[in-house]
């Protein structure tokens, strides 16, 4: 994993931030009006922000409740953890599209996954090709959701920079 070197964000950054996780389908000017500056001084700060890898993507969130589907979250432990096992293992989940979000923790197992498929038949298949084939891995617990009380993907923004 690379490391971006620190970034100084002022007020104006964290309002595009705010704004943009909250509607990143908003266009360059309605941005602009929105944070209060010129479309001109938005685009470069976006710019900027992307550059530096603070914005990695912008994405529209859809809803797996409306589109059908079971979410599932499993914990998995591996036999081994060198590192060359845990980046293989990785490597095979972070590839699969049933993986929708893939953490190394500590302690306990070694990594958390959010799945999402389509039946009990897709996640049969998903833990054949993830779980049974890998003769590392030692432990799944999986949990299905029932119910989804909170799903918020905006991250809590810093306070702004201060000049002295």
């Amino acid at each position: 994993m690379q490391e971006k070197a620190s970034l100084e964000l002022d007020e104006t950054d964290l309002r595009l931030l705010d704004l943009v996780q909250r509607d990143a389908s908003l266009s360059n000017q309605d941005l602009a009006a929105a944070a209060h500056t010129s479309p001109a001084t938005c685009l470069r700060r976006v710019r900027r922000l992307v550059d530096a890898g603070v914005i990695e993507r912008r994405v529209a969130i859809l809803s797996g409740e409306r589109l059908g589907g079971l979410t599932v979250l499993a914990e998995v432990t591996l036999d081994r953890q060198g590192a060359e096992h845990l980046a293989a293992f990785e490597a095979r989940a972070v590839g699969d599209a049933s993986v929708q979000q893939c953490y190394r923790v500590s302690p306990g197992p070694d990594f958390m996954l959010v799945m999402q498929v389509p039946d009990m038949a897709g996640y049969h298949a998903l833990v054949q090709r993830l779980f049974t084939q890998d003769a590392n891995v030692r432990n799944v617990k999986a949990f299905f959701s029932v119910h989804r009380a909170k799903f918020e993907p905006s991250v809590g923004l810093p306070r702004p920079a201060t000049r002295s």
